[in-house]
């Protein structure tokens, strides 16, 4: 009986190997990942966890392998982020603003009064009618002004959630396409943050 002896490269061996070394490693990876996310899915509310099922949060588990999709969402966290405190620090300093001028105004109209209480105290009625016009004027603008930006920073908002669900809609994340609808966007949320836990876990 004829006996075959393979011979085989052995740097082709040790490519193979290491190859099933890390498919292996990869499996244990998300056999890990879907572990987590599968507890993480169950300390949300019943509703929500119906629209994450095995199948589903597998498909999550497996874009995480390559570990390109955490560095995704880190990087839209901090741009988030730093968006964030920008529009925050620009309204509070437009608030504080208005509070300089109505302290101005304030003075000036007690200056006002109190002089003419000496020199024309007839006048009182007709100037404090003018110092009340110009006030709700002030008012009128600041509230006009204050809500423009307002709604500016809600289209701002709104843009980095959109430009977050297109990201990692083309990283191939589950669940992640552009909507508005408040349930499919709050699941994203949970994603979003499950991931992120996910970076803090030990897997070694």
């Amino acid at each position: 009986m004829a006996t075959y002896v393979t011979n085989l490269d052995p740097n082709l061996l040790s490519t193979v190997k290491e190859e099933l070394a890390k498919k292996e490693q990869q499996q244990q990876r998300h056999y890990a990942y879907l572990n987590q996310l599968q507890a993480m899915a169950r300390e949300l509310p019943g509703h929500y966890q119906q629209r994450l099922p095995y199948d589903l949060l597998s498909s999550v588990a497996g874009s995480l392998l390559d570990g390109t999709v955490f560095d995704i969402v880190v990087n839209l966290r901090e741009v988030q982020q730093m968006a964030e405190r920008n529009l925050y620090k620009s309204r509070i300093d437009f608030v504080n603003c208005h509070k300089t001028v109505t302290q101005d105004f304030q003075k000036k109209e007690k200056e006002a009064i109190q002089k003419h209480r000496i020199t024309k105290p007839h006048h009182l009625p007709i100037l404090q009618a003018q110092f009340k016009q110009k006030w709700q004027e002030i008012e009128r603008k600041y509230e006009e002004e204050l809500k423009r930006r307002d709604m500016k920073i809600i289209l701002e908002l709104d843009q980095q959630l959109m430009t977050q669900q297109t990201t990692l809609e083309r990283a191939g994340v589950p669940c992640f396409h552009i909507t508005n609808n408040s349930q499919e966007i709050r699941l994203q949320m949970y994603l979003i943050d499950f991931i992120l836990r996910l970076l803090n876990e030990d897997f070694s």
